[in-house]
């Protein structure tokens, strides 16, 4: 057995980012940014008013209440072209350019007013309610950066910067192959000794979560010809995952059955827990990670091992796990070679710490635990005793 850390290392060895591909802006939600996003435009373009009111010189109103001249008006979309003289007032609206001349906006509020006059009532400093020139961006300003995974916001930024057109890191393909005779797809009648089959429905939606795009291969029987022919649905993908089969029983096939296909096995078998049986190679020309059958260790090595592998192919940082710190309200016994990921509840205790509180039962069958968990608590192989309050790393779920 090979510890995490070094199978970690030698998955995303065999990972490479994606080639770019240009989508529509409107297309763009959760996909990731090949190239920075630079601004086409000054935003605002000009002064403009931050609010509804009148443009006037700051020097007309120092002394209030006064009663200015309206020369004209600034609408959004529009604007007032003449130089603001000495006594002028412009009727100006949210949005609309600030006349040459004027310093300050007097909201509306503050004045009294017919279609000739404006009168003051209250006086302003230079520069209140005008939004100056490139407040929020200027032309050729880095809006967003390459490997960003684009949110709402930023669709809003990257419209606002005038990008109708996007070049984000291209969907991985990633083929799902499921194995064993004991499992059937969800709304089949499982017969005597079968049981309903969640791997597949985990890594489809898995897979989406990470910016790839999944493709089910369906579920191999434990027949060398039956899982053969299925494999070879995994032809042109950018990663494989297959689920059951890798162990050391009689009819865990996917090791003897691709090797006839030529899979070159990088390694087999790592110190964890749940998770032992887990697969690295490379089927032809595309990486396969075998994941063990059980349904909570295939989504915890998806979580450890898949994840990364996604995230580099589509420009992401691979390392970036999110470990952060947690107390423990219960004590831990000590751990054997084998690096634990214990399913755990988080809470925050009086002091503003995060707590984990693992559940007494970690069976790797158990997905009911595994989905009311909040995080996995990561105890390192032969980890010494630990009493409650340490400190432990924990990966959010």
């Amino acid at each position: 057995m090979i510890r995490v850390e070094e199978a970690l290392q030698r998955i995303l060895a065999g990972f490479t980012e994606l080639s770019p591909e240009t989508i529509s802006l409107h297309d763009g939600l959760g996909r990731v940014l090949a190239k920075d996003i630079k601004a086409r435009l000054t935003q605002p373009p000009s002064d403009v008013s931050a609010m509804d009111g009148f443009a006037v010189k700051s020097s007309d109103i120092q002394t209030v209440p006064v009663t200015l001249k309206i020369r004209g008006e600034a609408p959004a979309g529009g604007s007032y072209e003449a130089q603001l003289q000495d006594g002028e007032a412009v009727r100006i609206f949210t949005g609309g350019p600030v006349p040459l001349g004027a310093d300050c906006i007097v909201i509306q509020e503050n004045t009294d007013h017919d279609d000739v006059n404006v009168t003051v009532k209250q006086g302003q400093v230079p520069g209140r309610y005008i939004r100056p020139a490139g407040l929020d961006f200027s032309e050729g300003q880095i809006g967003l950066e390459k490997g960003t995974t684009l949110t709402a916001r930023d669709l809003a930024l990257a419209a606002a910067m005038n990008h109708p057109w996007l070049e984000v890191y291209r969907k991985p393909k990633v083929a799902i192959l499921a194995t064993g005779n004991e499992v059937v797809l969800p709304g089949v009648t499982p017969g005597p000794n079968q049981i309903i089959s969640s791997n597949t429905t985990a890594l489809m939606s898995f897979v989406k979560e990470c910016g790839g795009e999944p493709i089910s291969l369906g579920i191999a029987p434990d027949d060398k010809e039956a899982l053969s022919a299925m494999a070879k649905g995994a032809e042109g993908a950018d990663l494989l995952l297959t689920t059951g089969g890798a162990s050391v029983g009689d009819h865990d096939l996917v090791r003897s059955v691709l090797g006839e296909q030529g899979l070159e096995i990088d390694f087999w078998r790592i110190a964890m827990r749940p998770g032992k049986p887990l697969i690295f190679g490379k089927l032809g020309q595309t990486p396969m990670i075998g994941l063990p059958g059980n349904p909570v260790s295939t989504l915890v090595c998806a979580y450890i091992f898949a994840r990364p592998a996604l995230w580099k192919m589509t420009g992401r940082n691979p390392d970036n796990l999110q470990i952060e710190k947690a107390v423990l309200t219960q004590a831990l016994g000590e751990n054997d070679k084998r690096q634990d990921y214990l399913r755990a509840k988080l809470s925050t205790n009086s002091s503003g710490q995060l707590e984990a509180t693992p559940f007494d039962r970690q069976d790797s069958a158990m997905l009911n635990l595994l989905r009311k968990a909040d995080c996995l608590v990561i105890r390192a192989p032969f980890a010494s005793p630990a009493a409650k309050g340490t400190e432990v790393e924990i990966i959010r779920l």
